[in-house]
């Protein structure tokens, strides 16, 4: 049998944990403070980690994907979430701003060129930054492609993915009255961004549910309460994005940009039945892109901690260790 079949769980196919050899809180002087690390090998090939939602953070597991003994792995929390400060907020708080950080991490840490590695709204937030700074990218990883268009929001918050588990879809849509349904995420920022705490923790709670029971192959999509403080900065901040469309200028512009990374190169690893960011948005980028490869890992849904996954991605880092 294919040793890379799914059977076995992700954390075998992952390198050993470690510790961070560098942490620090980055003033970005607008009201925002961001949690930066690096781990790994100081003078190795960097890396920069960016992480999904947006709103989810950093976890000490997205270390574990690269070979310590060659790469310095440098991870973020962005804006809102995770370590970095203010939580949960949205001010000062857009695609751009992200955009801004990422190059002023860059530039802080002295690094000329790095490894960009991103899933799901990563993978968005790792495209937007190639097009913008392309000099600055030497390889693009990409997992989960989302590409921040308004089929993939009508998918995922529209009723698309309903066929499919409409059981979760009738809990994520019965706290809102049926005459809003028209518009589930303006009608969950209402809630979210009401000024009532407990209203706000309690709506934050049902999205994230609703984004897990998605996320994964096995997922019985039961998540119990999970962590307020996590959910809510989740649910706000992946809200406050859709709700402006990724704060993108037009519907499709990833695509429409895409000529300006033709020359990088970029390995796609896509599930097969990824629920949140299904397969055509991937091979939708992937068309006619000369130095993309893509990869449709059998049996696999949407989260990085799905094994067939992990086993992918860990073989595209230890496959650029010797280029």
């Amino acid at each position: 049998m294919d040793h890379r079949s799914g059977q076995k769980r992700a954390v075998e196919y992952l390198y050993p944990p470690i510790e961070p050899f560098d942490q620090r809180m980055m003033d970005m002087g607008d009201g925002h403070k961001i949690y930066v690390e690096q781990c790994g090998k100081p003078d190795g090939i960097p890396v920069i980690v960016l992480h999904g939602g947006p709103g989810g953070g950093c976890s000490p597991a997205m270390r574990r994907y690269f070979d310590p003994a060659v790469y310095r792995v440098v991870l973020f929390d962005q804006r809102g979430c995770g370590r970095s400060r203010p939580h949960a907020s949205v001010e000062n708080n857009t695609t751009w701003h992200l955009i801004r950080d990422i190059e002023a991490i860059r530039a802080a840490l002295g690094i000329a060129q790095f490894i960009v590695f991103g899933g799901s709204w990563g993978a968005t937030l790792a495209l937007i930054y190639a097009i913008s700074h392309p000099d600055a990218v030497r390889q693009l990883v990409l997992r989960g492609v989302f590409l921040g268009t308004k089929a993939e929001l009508d998918w995922f918050c529209g009723g698309g993915v309903a066929a499919f588990l409409p059981e979760h879809w009738q809990r994520f849509t019965a706290p809102i009255p049926p005459e809003e349904h028209g518009d589930l995420v303006a009608a969950y920022h209402r809630r979210l961004f009401s000024g009532n705490p407990g209203e706000e923790a309690r709506f934050a709670r049902v999205w994230a549910n609703w984004e897990n029971a998605l996320a994964s192959v096995s997922s019985d999509g039961f998540f119990g309460e999970g962590p307020s403080d996590y959910s809510r900065a989740f649910a706000r901040l992946e809200n406050h994005y859709f709700v402006n469309n990724g704060f993108l200028q037009s519907d499709g512009w990833i695509l429409q940009e895409k000529h300006r990374i033709a020359h990088i190169p970029a390995a796609i690893v896509q599930g097969r039945l990824d629920m949140i960011c299904p397969p055509i948005s991937a091979v939708r980028l992937a068309a006619g892109w000369d130095k993309a490869t893509l990869n449709i890992v059998p049996l696999s849904g949407h989260a990085l901690s799905e094994p067939g996954i992990s086993d992918a991605l860990v073989a595209v880092m230890d496959d650029l260790r010797n280029r």
